[in-house]
């Protein structure tokens, strides 16, 4: 029944290119299976304009396996998903004047704009949705943009009700720029993070690609500050930050709120002023999810800087490791300026090491200083750790957290700059 279903909107004689039914035939023939994922690989296996799309972009067969494996042969990938692809292709093709012909193209298309896994993996090689739709019109020869003419006519005036939203679109815009300014500012000056402002700039990029279809012109004749009732209503909070967290908080809450309300009003937005290839409200809400790992990954990166600010010396001790006796070895390493000590002894069983995590919590509390576990998140919890230290082979940030709650320190062993990358985004 599954293969019948498949055939039914896989295979409709003069719809496809030769490329594209190629593809299409190669998913039951090759793979069994018929959802995206399938579809994919069988666009990379053919020699087409999406294969050469996606090499353009650094995604040949080696790069995405690492990424998005090709599909088990016995795996039962069938899923609706595909047949929104097949649909949102079809759409692509008939705006790029190809209707009844679908290409292998627009098939790379619908995948990055439904499937939500290969949408990223694609984003990540700049083969966004949107800057694929000049590529599909170079390869049909045909331009989408309106001729431009000699004749200027004038807009037809907005309704009132068309005003009022765009005033409240004006506004959430100029909250939402705001907001990403103040903490891209804080990120890249205060913190000094590279890494963290690079997401920044990348959301403040993300977020001016979903307002262009809107029509910033729109904006602005829309806006009408004099007459605004709530430029004037305020409340004593607003004035009063106590931390630089709380400054980082409340602008990036105001940036999530903003997006919130322009992810709304942007569905109502169906005239042909603002029309485009790709969904806005949809953008509006990538770019708030976006935010909402961002906003985690600062609050981690604020604590832990809070905390261990002054420490820098860190030392590694173990009972078998420290020959003059654990005890005196971390009490003269405090004296002499360590701030962090961390207990790594593997050759202990878990009672003796809990005992001893007890012990070190004890002498580390009297020096002031931070106590780090090893790899033991559940010890960690038991002996009151400051934090807990895992490697690449053990936990995730994600488990680990689970474990021993928001407050602690979570340490990860990194050996490359993009694992280091994820380990500031899971909030560790």
């Amino acid at each position: 029944m599954a293969g019948q279903r498949r055939e039914k909107y896989l295979m409709t004689p003069g719809e496809w290119t030769e490329s594209a039914a190629r593809a299409l035939a190669a998913i039951d023939r090759e793979t069994g299976s018929a959802g995206p994922l399938a579809l994919l690989w069988a666009l990379v296996d053919q020699e087409s304009r999406a294969s050469e799309i996606l090499t353009s972009g650094g995604l040949d067969a080696a790069s995405l396996a690492s990424q998005l494996p090709r599909p088990s042969t016995n795996a039962d990938t069938s899923t609706p998903g595909l047949a929104v692809v097949l649909q949102e292709a079809t759409r692509m093709a008939g705006l790029a004047g190809r209707v009844g012909e679908v290409g292998t193209e627009h098939l790379l298309w619908g995948l990055a704009q439904v499937d939500e896994s290969i949408g990223r993996v694609m984003a990540e090689h700049d083969l966004r949705p949107e800057s694929l739709a000049p590529v599909i019109e170079a390869a049909t020869g045909i331009e989408t943009t309106p001729l431009e003419t000699d004749e200027k006519l004038d807009p037809i005036p907005a309704p009132d009700a068309t005003i009022d939203t765009l005033r409240v679109m004006d506004a959430s815009a100029n909250r939402a720029r705001e907001g990403l300014r103040v903490v891209e500012d804080i990120v890249r000056f205060v913190l000094d993070d590279a890494h963290l402002t690079g997401l920044v700039k990348q959301l403040r990029h993300d977020l001016g690609t979903a307002l262009k279809p809107l029509d910033a012109g729109r904006f602005l004749a829309a806006r009408d500050t004099t007459t605004d009732v709530g430029t004037s209503v305020t409340t004593d909070q607003e004035h009063q930050r106590d931390s630089l967290r709380d400054v980082l908080d409340a602008n990036l809450g105001r940036v999530q709120e903003s997006l919130r309300t322009l992810e709304e009003l942007a569905k109502l937005q169906t005239d042909s002023s603002v029309a485009s290839t790709v969904p806005t409200a949809a953008l509006f809400e990538r770019t708030r999810y976006g935010l909402y790992t961002l906003h985690k990954a600062l609050a981690a990166t604020v604590e832990a800087q809070r905390r261990l600010d002054g420490r820098v010396l860190y030392l590694l001790a173990g009972e078998s490791s420290c020959q003059g006796g654990i005890g005196p070895t971390i009490r003269a390493a405090a004296d002499g300026g360590v701030g962090v000590v961390q207990l790594r002894d593997k050759s202990l069983p878990d009672a003796a090491l809990l005992e001893l995590a007890h012990r070190v919590r004890r002498w580390t509390r009297e020096a002031g200083v931070l106590f780090v576990m090893n790899d033991r998140p559940d010890l960690t919890l038991l002996a009151d750790a400051d934090g807990v230290h895992v490697g690449q082979e053990e936990l995730d940030v994600r488990s680990v957290r689970r474990i021993v709650g928001p407050r602690r320190l979570v340490g990860v062993s990194t050996h490359s700059l993009q694992q280091a990358k994820q380990a500031v985004l899971d909030g560790g």
